[in-house]
């Protein structure tokens, strides 16, 4: 697969994405037991039916835009995301023009008893992985002044709200520009100032590079940063256009009890 335009970040051509359905009726360890000795043939010889989650989509995302990705729960939002980052594999329907930098769950790294500084450091160690030593540094200094938690930075992380999880974790995510950056609810619990600066900060590191794949349920959000938007319904692309269209499309979506 080849770029069909040297201003694409991202190409996704004729992709599926689909799993393992998990058995039926084996609720635990005792349960696979019974099933195996008095039917071993139903555990060995039964077929691993598959869960679709979209079937063949394709799209592309120029340098420069902000893609919002809407669908209800279940829709495959982050799937996809996990699929575009690497996570899965390297797909060959896949081509990206560069780096992407992929936030999802960052709570599965944190130390609860370490400071928020400390987790900084293990956050951005993980996610500029490709920096030098000096260069993380920096990032995580910007990142503790730019989030203004100023002594709480000191403070072990169990003890923070969750907007000041939130400061932090963003803070340092939008430290550097990436060829495309992939954040999944990640602004969920921001207090409305922060919004208002991160949203600034984000906007300020796309013009630099890169582009941008929103999940999020927030749609003051979704409008502000976001200049398009793709709508996922019944494991299709329902929608691909601008954000005020998008947004609205899927409201209507949403509203009519139209999803499954």
């Amino acid at each position: 697969m080849t770029f069909t335009s040297t201003s694409n970040i991202l190409e996704v051509d004729s992709l599926s994405i689909s799993y393992k359905k998990a058995d039926h009726g084996l609720n635990s360890l005792r349960d696979f037991f019974v099933r195996f000795i008095n039917s071993p043939a139903s555990i060995l010889f039964s077929k691993k039916d598959r869960f679709e989650v979209l079937n063949n989509i394709t799209f592309n995302i120029k340098k420069g835009e902000r893609v919002a990705l809407l669908g209800v729960n279940g829709a495959g939002k982050t799937s996809l995301c996990r699929t575009i980052s690497g996570m899965h594999g390297n797909k060959p329907n896949i081509k990206l023009n560069g780096q992407a930098r992929a936030i999802f769950d960052t709570s599965v790294v944190v130390q609860p008893d370490l400071s928020g500084k400390e987790n900084a450091w293990i956050l951005t160690n993980l996610l500029f992985s490709n920096y030098s030593k000096a260069e993380r540094e920096e990032i995580i200094k910007d990142s503790l002044e730019f989030s203004e938690l100023g002594h709480f930075v000191h403070a072990p992380f169990k003890q923070y709200s969750k907007g000041m999880k939130t400061r932090l974790f963003l803070s340092v995510v939008s430290a550097r520009p990436s060829d495309l950056l992939i954040l999944d609810e990640v602004f969920s619990g921001a207090d409305t100032f922060f919004n208002e600066k991160i949203t600034a900060r984000v906007e300020k590191m796309i013009a630099q590079s890169g582009a941008v794949i929103f999940i999020s349920h927030i749609e003051d959000i979704v409008n502000r940063v976001c200049n398009r938007g793709i709508v996922l319904h019944n494991k299709q692309i329902a929608f691909d256009g601008d954000i005020k269209n998008a947004t609205e499309f899927y409201n209507n979506i949403h509203q009519s009890g139209l999803h499954t």
